[in-house]
C-alpha cells in the first residue's frame, strides 16, 4: 500500500485490482455524496468516467460552488480508477475539512478554482518549459524552469520579459497541478 501526501493530506492508496468500472462507478458517486454536503446537485458536477477504467488516464472533477468554477484532477496513478479514487479523497477531506471548520469558504474555493481550460493550460506549460507532455516530475520541471529563468531573465543579455513571464506563468500552473 502507497502513503499519499496530497494538498496538506495523507492517506493510503491501496492498490485496486478488479471490478475497475464498478470501483470508477463507486468512487464517482462518492464524489456526488460528498459534493451533496455542500447543497450542489449532481447537475452542478461533472465527472467524466474513462471507458475503460484500468487504463493510464487522469480523472478529474469539476464543480460549481457559489458562483465559482472549482475543479481538481490527478494523473500520477498507474490506472484511470486509481486516479479517481484520489480525486474522491482529496475532495472528501477537502470537504470535511470545511463541513468541521478546519478550512473557510475562502480556503476550500481558493483550493480548487481553476479556469475552465486549465488542461489546455497545462499542456501549454509543459510546452514552454520543454518538458514531456505528460510530465510529472516536480524536479525536471524545476529544474527547467531554473534553466530557462536564467536564460530569459530581463537582466541578462539574452533577457526577454514576455518569455521570462510566459515561463514563470507555464511554473507557477504546474507546481499548482502537482503540489
Amino acid at each position: 500500500m502507497t502513503r499519499l501526501s496530497i494538498k496538506g493530506h495523507e492517506f493510503i492508496a491501496a492498490p485496486i485490482r478488479d471490478s475497475f468500472h464498478r470501483r470508477a462507478v463507486m468512487f464517482q458517486n462518492n464524489i456526488l455524496r460528498t459534493l451533496r454536503k455542500l447543497d450542489l446537485t449532481e447537475d452542478d458536477v461533472d465527472i467524466p468516467l474513462e471507458r475503460v477504467a484500468m487504463k493510464k488516464a487522469p480523472a478529474s472533477a469539476s464543480w460549481y460552488f457559489e458562483g465559482y468554477h472549482l475543479y481538481y484532477s490527478y494523473q500520477a496513478g498507474a490506472k484511470f480508477v486509481d486516479n479517481l479514487f484520489v480525486v474522491s479523497k482529496v475532495i472528501e477531506l477537502e470537504v470535511n475539512a470545511l463541513m468541521h471548520g478546519k478550512k473557510t469558504i475562502t480556503e476550500f474555493i481558493h483550493e480548487f478554482s481553476e479556469d475552465k481550460d486549465i488542461e489546455a493550460q497545462r499542456k501549454k506549460a509543459r510546452e514552454i518549459l520543454g518538458v514531456e507532455p505528460d510530465s510529472l516530475d516536480l524536479d525536471l520541471i524545476n529544474k527547467k524552469y531554473k534553466t530557462l529563468a536564467k536564460e530569459f531573465h530581463p537582466d541578462t543579455s539574452t533577457g526577454d520579459a514576455e518569455k521570462f513571464k510566459a515561463i514563470n506563468r507555464a511554473h507557477k500552473i504546474l507546481k499548482r497541478e502537482l503540489q
